[in-house]
C-alpha cells in the first residue's frame, strides 16, 4: 500500500489526473507529510510566485428566515419566529459602507430560503446596492437560492440567472453544495435543490459568462467515497466550462444543531482533505484556506497543504459562528499569518485579480 501511496502522490504531483478510485486510495491514507508534499509541489508548479492572497469582504446575510430546515444549520429560524428579520436596506448599506472603510471591494450576499420572497425583490436589491455603490462586486445567491427563488417566482433557473445578472450580480458563491451525494442530501437537506441541480445551475451561470466558487462541507455524515463523487463532479463542471474561480472546502461545525452529538472534525482530517482535493482538482487555479473554521495557525499550514490563497478576511460571519465556532481576524494579522508561511501577502479580488496596489508600490520601492 505505501508503494502505491507513493506512486500515486508522484503521478498527480507531476500532473496526471488522479481516477475516483485514486482519490479514495489517497484519502484512507494516513501519511499526512507524504500528502502534503505531493499538494504543496502541485500549487508551487500552479503557482510558483513568491505571495499567496487574501481579500477583504463581508458576509451580509440578508434574511435568516428559512423553509429548508437542513438538520446541519444553527443559523436559520423558521417563519414566524421571533428572530427572524430581512435586513432593511438603511442596515445594508451601513454595512457595506463599513467594508468600504476597511479597503473592501465586495459583499457576500446570501440568506435563508424564505418562502415569500421573489425575484422582483432581489433584483431590487441587487440593482439598489449597484446604483449606490457601482465599484463593489456582488458576490451573490448560492445554486441553492437560485432555485428557491425560480420555485417562488415559477421562472426557470435561467431566467432568474438572467434576471439577476442583468440587474448587476457580479459572480456566484459556491453555498450549498454541502456534499454533491444525494443520499447525504435527502437525509441533511431534503428541501434543498439535488446534486445534479445544484451543478446545473453553475453551468447555466458559466454559460452565461458569469464566474463562481465552489465549495465542499464535510465531516458530517458523508463516506470518503462521497467526498471523491463531490470532487469529481466539480471536475467534470470545470471541464466543460472553466466558471470556477476556486474550491474552498471546510469541516462541519456541529454546535446548536441537530447533529451536535457528532464528533468535530480536527485539523488532520481538514488538511488530509485539502491535500487530497488539490492533487484531485488539477482543472481548478485556486484553493482557499478554511482559517474561518480552523483557525489562523491551521489556516497558516493549510498554505503548505495545498491552498494558495488564505480566503476572505471575513469583516462579518454569522453562519458558522450560529454553530459555536468564532475565529476573527483582521487585515494585518492575516497578511502577517501568509508572510510567516514564507511568502509575501497579495489582496486580490473574487477574480484572482491583485488589488493592493499600494502594498505592491511600497514593496517595489
Amino acid at each position: 500500500m505505501s508503494s502505491t501511496i507513493d506512486d500515486l502522490l508522484k503521478r498527480a504531483a507531476d500532473g496526471r489526473r488522479l481516477t475516483p478510485e485514486e482519490g479514495l486510495c489517497l484519502l484512507q491514507s494516513h501519511d499526512l507529510a507524504a500528502l502534503a508534499g505531493a499538494a504543496d509541489a502541485v500549487t508551487r508548479r500552479l503557482h510558483p510566485e513568491d505571495y499567496r492572497t487574501y481579500n477583504i469582504d463581508r458576509n451580509i446575510n440578508y434574511t435568516n428566515i428559512c423553509v429548508s430546515g437542513c438538520r446541519f444549520c444553527a443559523f436559520h429560524c423558521k417563519p414566524g419566529a421571533d428572530s427572524g428579520y430581512v435586513i432593511e436596506r438603511s442596515e445594508l448599506y451601513r454595512k457595506i459602507e463599513e467594508t468600504l472603510a476597511l479597503g473592501g471591494d465586495q459583499i457576500l450576499l446570501q440568506g435563508g430560503m424564505h418562502p415569500d420572497l421573489s425575484i422582483d425583490w432581489y433584483e431590487d436589491l441587487v440593482r439598489d446596492i449597484r446604483e449606490r455603490f457601482p465599484h463593489v462586486n456582488v458576490h451573490g445567491f448560492s445554486p441553492t437560492e437560485i432555485d428557491h427563488i425560480a420555485q417562488v417566482s415559477k421562472l426557470t433557473t435561467r431566467t432568474v440567472l438572467q434576471r439577476l445578472q442583468s440587474a448587476g450580480l457580479g459572480s456566484l458563491p459556491g453555498g450549498g453544495a454541502e456534499i454533491l451525494a444525494d443520499r447525504v442530501r435527502n437525509s441533511l437537506s431534503p428541501c434543498k435543490v439535488s446534486a445534479d441541480g445544484w451543478l446545473d445551475i453553475c453551468r447555466q451561470w458559466h454559460e452565461l459568462g458569469g464566474r463562481g466558487s465552489a465549495t465542499m462541507m464535510f465531516g458530517h455524515i458523508e463516506t470518503l467515497a462521497e467526498r471523491i463523487e463531490h470532487l469529481e463532479r466539480l471536475r467534470r463542471v470545470q471541464d466543460d466550462t472553466g466558471g470556477f474561480t476556486a474550491f474552498i472546502g471546510w469541516t462541519f461545525q456541529p454546535g446548536n444543531t441537530q447533529l451536535a452529538d457528532r464528533r468535530k472534525v480536527g485539523a488532520w482530517e481538514y488538511l488530509k482533505t485539502l491535500a487530497v482535493a488539490r492533487l484531485y482538482l488539477d482543472n481548478f487555479a485556486n484553493l482557499q484556506a478554511s482559517w474561518v473554521t480552523q483557525g489562523l495557525t491551521v489556516g497558516q499550514m493549510a498554505l503548505h497543504f495545498g491552498a494558495n490563497d488564505m480566503g476572505s478576511l471575513m469583516i462579518e460571519e454569522n453562519v458558522v459562528a450560529a454553530a459555536g465556532t468564532c475565529f476573527r481576524t483582521n487585515e494585518e494579522e492575516i497578511r502577517r499569518t501568509i508572510e510567516g508561511a514564507g511568502y509575501r501577502a497579495r489582496r486580490r479580488n473574487v477574480f484572482y485579480q491583485l488589488v493592493d496596489a499600494r502594498h505592491l508600490r511600497a514593496e517595489t520601492a
